[in-house]
């Protein structure tokens, strides 16, 4: 495996490194643990499905997506929702975006370059406490799961503090979609004690085969929950 490119985590100390091993690229904690790759997108393209399924039909959606990683949630998020929708990405590592904007873009089908998409290279926390009842979804895939792995301060984003912040960022009935490597009881009931309805979908790493993750789908309000395509 070759290392690429390394970029700085902003306020954190670390680097994230892209590394290439044949046609495939990846993404560690440079010295740590591997983040994603090009090989093994499933879930994260279910996480931008999940997230905004229903959503086509409505007029004029708002997305905030937190987290960039190699654009395969973003993609996925464009290719379900209207021609009217605006998707917001907040990415707080310039250097992701960059690599994005070149060798990765094209496995994502280069989503940067819709004209729905809106990039900002910020923490996701500025824009969700700048937003009231602003977004119809919010999608989170800033680390491996609710435990700050690759940034400490992402740990606010998952305690009740944060939790709340987010609902307060959705619109009425609108839904926080959250990927994880892995299950957690204890934040599941955080999300349940900060007003959501919770549903946890299992999904695989590859199509129908590989490790399984955890999407975390709550809605706010008493909306019933929407049945998660490839679930499983």
């Amino acid at each position: 495996m070759r290392l690429v490119h390394t970029a700085s985590i902003p306020g954190e100390g670390g680097e994230l490194g892209l590394y290439q091993r044949g046609a495939d690229y990846f993404i560690k904690i440079v010295g740590g643990q591997d983040l994603m790759n090009t090989r093994a997108h499933a879930s994260e393209d279910a996480l931008g499905v999940i997230a905004c399924k229903g959503l086509q039909e409505m007029p004029e959606v708002r997305v905030l997506i937190g987290g960039l990683g190699m654009g395969f949630t973003l993609s996925a998020t464009l290719q379900t929702l209207g021609a009217d929708a605006a998707v917001v990405v907040a990415e707080i590592v310039p250097g992701i975006v960059e690599w994005n904007r070149g060798v990765l873009g094209s496995f994502a089908g280069r989503p940067l370059e819709d004209t729905r998409t809106q990039i900002q290279t910020v923490d996701v926390t500025v824009l969700l406490k700048k937003e009231r009842e602003g977004f119809d979804a919010i999608v989170l895939d800033v680390d491996n799961g609710p435990d700050g792995l690759t940034r400490a301060s992402n740990q606010w984003l998952y305690s009740k503090q944060g939790l709340s912040v987010a609902y307060r960022a959705l619109r009425p009935a609108g839904r926080l979609a959250i990927w994880s490597a892995g299950p957690d009881k204890a934040f599941t009931k955080r999300l349940r004690a900060a007003g959501f309805a919770v549903e946890e979908v299992k999904v695989r790493a590859h199509a129908g085969k590989g490790a399984r993750h955890v999407i975390w789908v709550a809605r706010r309000g008493r909306d019933p929950l929407l049945s998660a395509s490839g679930s499983s």
